[in-house]
């Protein structure tokens, strides 16, 4: 068995793109576990480790065999056929592969295959030492890398994401010879770049690597440096009085700009808190990096803090340079927010006008019309207030026009909702402005207010509906878009806020409000002197787009741990009120988890089958169930059952609980059970024969009145 030693590998370079640097470091390990693996060197690949910081990408294997081993060898030669001669001798063809293979024709194999039989030469090639192997395997996952744009510097002849400066490749303790990127391999690692006073870092194991780079000021581990600094930041901000604002994708950024982490407590002027604080939350996070810290009612204080890259001997000089890049990005937003208020937001209506949403589905104003009456619609029949509905439509798009939104264009909605606040305008209306886009993002919530709610619908049907008109849909991997995400949006909306709508017709109206404007902005154009277009003619397929909302559903109700199969269940009686899907998806659920469950879903595809197979016969169920022609005491039991446990079903049915619907149903199963055990449901006599299948009919419609059990699979 080959010796295990621990493997190194580390690329020195100028600073790496912060946002790129997981994907980089990450791809990198990956790439030389694979790269071990094809030249038959396993390894765990739980036990390789990505470390990385601004300045190097690294990889720390804890065991890798020291040896390849031997690998296995085979070339085929020419067929049997062609091996031998018409005398018996052997052909040149196979004299040379034999030759070639350092053997005699004697030790070679014969292998059948479907196309006949041939020579073939196996042997062992002894394995190489794994340090030999490993400068190609850095080569190629440096080579594999994802960079789009390698850079080239000084006059070498290679390229990378950034120049590359020194390599590290140990085994154990000894240095692996090899050159990769021009660099010749050592043991001599770089400290911190200002901490660790430009001297080298000897390494001398691979497995003592994170302590030797921690002693000169490196923290190399990712996750270690990412904790730190979350604690850091919790901490200072508890000595200010407040918490931190450290939200998890700005503790990873953060993390890949800093090797040796050092809070550093910082300040603004209060009178900068009059600007929302979102905008004010945005610069620091975006722009500076900045950890905002807040107060106990999660309210925007005048302190920051900020990660230095080194422990200073002046911290205040640290400290006043952060405030100084803060005030004009600061004074920008205040100028910014004050000059927008002098506007009202209604007035912005016009200069949408003159921006484009898409050209066949007119302006963002056009939009917004669509969206409002869309909204006036959905407000009616969700009984929320119509006229607010369409006021706060008409104004969801007026703040693009600002400039602060021109400034951050991830505030839309949210200035909205500040400047209709300021402005005067009802609060639902100015609650809505901003609810208009939620769920923003994956794991966002809905829109919390049943005006919100409206809107959001109202805009995310109009986007579907219109982008699916034109031709626009998502193919493949392409949602350029995002239409799946406001398809699965408008589901969450309807289901987690209750809401009682027919999505159908919904859509319908959408698709009929986005073909009018199709229709005349291509009017116009033609007008305009333009040539008419044949491929302008407006989409119009409402039964696509609800298969497509359909579709992203599934997904939703997989993420919960909810089978594909009771999906399919409530699908099959083509429901659009997503909310009544919802919850009658819940009761199949929980109707799956009864030990009756499995004998009524077999019973229910039976019946469904025997309907199906009758009808086809032209056998179909009597009108009713005749009492008096049921002969069988098991007949007589099931249609009493069905009577009595179905009565019961329909009147928790018409209350909406589907879950005791199905639990009273679930009740029938011995009845059922013993009805196909002792009865011949296809009866000579027809008028019995009818009479039979109206009994199963009753008990299939009791069910499909709910769902198709019948589509449920065994667990």
């Amino acid at each position: 068995m080959s010796l295990s030693l621990p493997l190194l590998v580390e690329l020195g370079t100028e600073e790496l793109p912060p946002k790129a640097l997981d994907e980089l470091a990450l791809a990198f390990r990956d790439g030389v576990v694979e790269g071990l693996a094809r030249r038959g060197i396993a390894v765990d690949a739980h036990a390789a480790r990505a470390l990385w910081t601004p300045r190097r990408l690294a990889v720390l294997v804890a065991g890798v065999p020291a040896q390849q081993p031997d690998q296995p060898i085979e070339r085929r030669g020419p067929a049997v056929a062609a091996g031998f001669d018409a005398a018996g001798k052997p052909s040149k063809a196979l004299v040379g592969f034999a030759q070639s293979c350092g053997v005699d024709i004697a030790a070679l194999t014969r292998v059948a295959t479907d196309k006949g039989e041939w020579f073939v030469h196996r042997a062992l090639k002894k394995g190489e030492p794994t340090a030999s192997l490993v400068p190609q395997v850095v080569a190629e996952a440096l080579k594999a890398l994802p960079v789009p744009k390698p850079m080239r510097w000084g006059d070498r002849d290679v390229a990378f994401v950034r120049p590359a400066h020194w390599l590290v490749m140990l085994l154990g303790d000894k240095v692996i010879d090899g050159e990769v990127l021009g660099l010749k391999s050592d043991r001599m690692s770089r400290g911190h770049r200002f901490m660790g006073n430009g001297k080298p870092v000897w390494i001398s194991t691979a497995d003592g690597y994170v302590d030797a780079l921690r002693a000169a000021n490196v923290v190399v581990d990712p996750v270690e440096r990412r904790a730190l600094i979350e604690r850091a930041v919790e901490s200072t901000a508890d000595d200010l009085g407040g918490r931190a604002r450290a939200t998890p994708a700005l503790l990873d950024e953060v993390k890949n700009l800093v090797e040796w982490p050092a809070p550093i407590a910082c300040a603004f002027e209060r009178e900068f808190l009059r600007v929302p604080q979102e905008a004010l939350v945005m610069t620091m996070e975006s722009n500076q990096k900045f950890f905002p810290v807040l107060d106990a009612q999660g309210r925007l204080t005048e302190r920051f803090i900020g990660i230095a890259n080194i422990v200073s001997r002046n911290p205040g000089e640290v400290r006043r340079g952060y405030e100084r890049v803060i005030r004009p990005r600061f004074a920008d937003a205040a100028f910014f927010f004050d000059d927008d208020l002098k506007t009202p937001l209604a007035s912005h209506q016009e200069a949408l006008k003159k921006v484009t949403y898409q050209q066949k589905l007119g302006s963002v104003w056009d939009k917004c019309c669509r969206v409002a009456e869309l909204a006036r619609v959905i407000a009616n029949r969700t009984g929320a207030d119509g006229a607010l509905a369409t006021k706060a439509a008409a104004l969801s798009k007026c703040d693009l026009m600002t400039r602060m939104v021109g400034e951050f264009p991830e505030l839309q909605g949210t200035m909205g909702r500040y400047y209709a606040t300021a402005q005067g305008l009802e609060a639902g209306v100015a609650a809505a402005i901003d609810e208009f886009y939620q769920p923003r993002f994956a794991g966002d919530a809905i829109a919390p207010s049943a005006l919100g709610r409206v809107l959001a619908i109202a805009e995310k049907l109009d986007t579907l509906a219109g982008l699916f008109a034109i031709g626009q849909k998502p193919t493949g991997n392409k949602d350029p878009f995002s239409l799946r995400r406001a398809a699965l949006g408008l589901a969450r909306t309807l289901i987690e806020g209750g809401i009682a709508l027919d999505l159908d017709a919904q859509v319908r109206e959408a698709f009929d409000l986005a073909r009018k404007d199709i229709e005349r902005i291509e009017r116009e154009r033609v007008a305009a002197g333009g040539k008419p277009d044949p491929a302008a003619a407006a989409k119009d397929d409402p039964a696509e787009l609800l298969a497509f909302i359909f579709e992203r559903l599934r997904g939703y109700y997989a993420d919960q741990g909810i089978r594909g199969d009771a999906f399919d269940a409530v699908l099959a009686l083509k429901p659009t009120d997503l909310a009544d899907v919802d919850r009658r998806l819940r009761a199949v659920v929980a109707f799956s988890a009864l030990p009756e469950s499995q004998a009524l879903a077999a019973a229910n595809k039976r019946i469904g089958n025997i309907l199906r197979q009758a009808a086809e016969r032209g056998d179909h169920p009597a009108p009713n169930i005749d009492a008096t022609a049921l002969e069988m005491p098991e007949e007589r039991a099931l249609a009493a059952a069905l009577a009595f446990q179905g009565d019961h079903a329909a009147q928790a049915l018409a209350r909406g609980d589907y879950v005791a619907a199905l639990r009273q149903l679930a009740t029938l199963r011995p009845a059922v059970d013993a009805f196909f055990d002792k009865v011949m449901v296809m009866a000579d006599d027809p008028d019995i024969r009818h009479n039979r299948l109206a009994v199963l009919d009753d008990l299939r419609r009791r069910f499909l009145s709910i769902a198709d059990i019948g589509l449920l699979q065994p667990a």
